[in-house]
């Protein structure tokens, strides 16, 4: 029991001794981080309205074929004149007109501030004859 314990001791003792690196070299990597700050600006355009006047037309179209149906209970086609009558109104009094017109809209845009970072380190090392490179974070 004893040269068992006596031959785990040598064989400890020789295998556990420190690590004599040579010229041992760490580096600090950065990483370059864009960082975006949000802020609303106002952005105002002009764009081209069409003069369209067929939304007016079906709107007048619509009542008046309503009012056609109330007012003529007991006439065939009583709405329908009324939807022609009301169609023909709606298009000559509308005030749909085309040109350009201002619109403004609130827009969300990102400043960005450039920052750098710790990103990992690296330690180069030679031992027993060869060069060994290790990452590590700090």
């Amino acid at each position: 029991m004893v040269k068992q314990m006596t031959i785990a001791g040598f064989m400890t003792l020789t295998a556990c001794h420190p690590a004599l690196a040579h010229d041992p070299h760490v580096m600090d990597y950065n990483k370059t981080v864009i960082n975006q700050v949000p802020y609303k600006v106002e952005v105002c355009r002009d764009v081209t309205v069409s003069g369209d006047k067929s939304g007016d037309m079906l709107k007048g179209a619509i009542i008046g074929g309503i009012i056609g149906n109330n007012v003529t209970k007991n006439v065939e086609n009583g709405g329908t004149v009324g939807a022609l009558l009301g169609g023909m109104l709606g298009h000559s009094n509308s005030n749909a007109s085309g040109g350009t017109k201002r619109v403004c809209n609130v827009e969300t845009r990102y400043k960005e501030e450039s920052m750098s970072l710790y990103s990992h380190s690296k330690i180069t090392f030679e031992w027993m004859g060869k060069t060994y490179t290790v990452q590590f974070q700090k």
